[in-house]
């Protein structure tokens, strides 16, 4: 499975809007709270490779609550060496777990250690084939992310075109784009 994504900075209201006038539906909103580790075998960052923890709870117009609070999930996710210098698209291996905790304790337990933690607030939607993600991430500013999952390598260049198109359909433009995760934007800013 290869996850073909682009990630442009954008003005979420402007760009809520743009959905809007183009048909796009609404599918969902939550807050995510991503915990990301370090291996004790390997420097990740220097093989471009992330190990993450998300905890993601749904929220009820931009606003968690004790009812939404119960319907937190969590997701155990391995995301492989960006393949090309185009666009975020990298091999993806992800899955729920039932306990969040407990996983994290397991990795603990076999020296992976947590590096960062990214918490954001995402409004997702679906457009044209793709998810657009609405992005407000805490201590960075406002992203949209747009992207496809597709199953063979061979998919990813059509898969990347038809994101550039539907992002230049909805006002932004694909030359403006973020090769950097949210993690690495963080970092990145901590060193300043």
């Amino acid at each position: 499975m290869y996850e073909v994504e682009i990630k442009v900075p954008a003005d979420l209201d402007a760009t809520r809007e743009r959905l809007r006038e183009v048909s796009a539906e609404r599918v969902a909103a939550r807050l995510q709270r991503d915990t990301y580790y370090d291996a004790p075998h390997r420097e990740f960052s220097e093989t471009d490779e992330a190990l993450r923890i998300r905890r993601e709870t749904p929220l009820s117009d931009g606003v968690s609550s004790a009812e939404t609070d119960r319907d937190a999930s969590a997701t155990v996710t391995y995301k492989g060496p960006l393949l090309d210098d185009a666009s975020k698209t990298r091999a993806e291996h992800e899955t729920g777990v039932d306990d969040g905790e407990a996983l994290a304790a397991a990795l603990s337990g076999l020296g992976f250690e947590p590096a960062a933690t990214v918490e954001k607030r995402r409004e997702f939607w679906s457009y044209d084939g793709f998810t657009v993600t609405l992005d407000a991430v805490t201590g960075l500013d406002e992203y949209v992310e747009i992207e496809r999952e597709v199953d063979e390598e061979r998919e990813v260049d059509a898969a990347r075109e038809a994101a550039v198109e539907a992002l230049d359909r909805l006002g932004l433009d694909a030359d403006d784009q973020v090769r950097t995760s949210y993690l690495g934007l963080l970092l990145a800013g901590e060193d300043d």
